[in-house]
């Protein structure tokens, strides 16, 4: 009888310590979700005020950026629409025609004219070998634009041409430059003006896409 006492004891025990237990932890439980409550709620009435002056910022702020992009393109339209070129290229040649089309839509009356060995134009019109790109404008004036110019730095040449230059050059066909867009991927690269005797020196230097607008 004594031994069926102990193990009823025993039993309670357990039992009893269980309870505890579990009261405890529904309790801590409620006490952390009241405090988390009650934070929530206390940080609710300052949320508006903070957010409204933050929207307010970022609907001001590109109405900004765009007026400073796009002054600059009616400006160089403005120069350009005077200006007809031919441009030498192959008739294969995408990134030659997304060029062509770029620098009409900036004002420049182009005419492409496919040939069969770009070499001879290069060589006719003063492009040195390392400064050859993958298709040449010559304007009727006789200045020479290699490769993918941006139209805002033909603009700034024509307007103000240096006395010892016959044009500007960027070399190869840099990812990102004009009409060789891909993947909103970018290259810096410079762009290189032509000198009369041969020599070349630095025109600009591109190091973002915004820079070419």
């Amino acid at each position: 009888m004594r031994r069926y006492t102990n193990i009823f004891s025993s039993e309670h025990n357990r039992l009893s310590g269980r309870v505890l237990l579990v009261m405890v932890t529904s309790s801590l439980l409620l006490a952390a979700c009241s405090q988390s409550n009650t934070s929530a709620s206390d940080s609710k009435p300052v949320q508006p005020e903070p957010t409204v002056a933050t929207q307010t910022a970022q609907v001001v702020e590109p109405q900004a950026e765009l007026t400073a992009v796009t002054a600059p393109l009616i400006n160089q339209s403005e120069v350009l629409k005077n200006v007809s070129a031919t441009v030498y290229k192959d008739a294969n040649c995408g990134c030659c025609k997304e060029w062509v089309g770029y620098a009409e839509d900036n004002g420049l009356n182009a005419t492409a004219n496919d040939v069969a060995d770009l070499s001879l134009f290069k060589e006719r019109y003063g492009v040195p070998p390392q400064m050859q790109s993958c298709h040449t404008a010559v304007t009727t004036d006789g200045y020479v634009f290699e490769g993918h110019v941006p139209a805002k730095h033909m603009a700034q040449f024509l307007k103000n041409p240096p006395s010892d230059a016959i044009g500007l050059a960027v070399p190869g066909m840099p990812v990102g430059s004009p009409g060789m867009e891909y993947q909103n991927q970018f290259m810096p690269y410079q762009i290189m003006q032509i000198n009369k005797d041969g020599t070349t020196s630095v025109y600009a230097d591109v190091e973002s896409p915004q820079q070419q607008l």
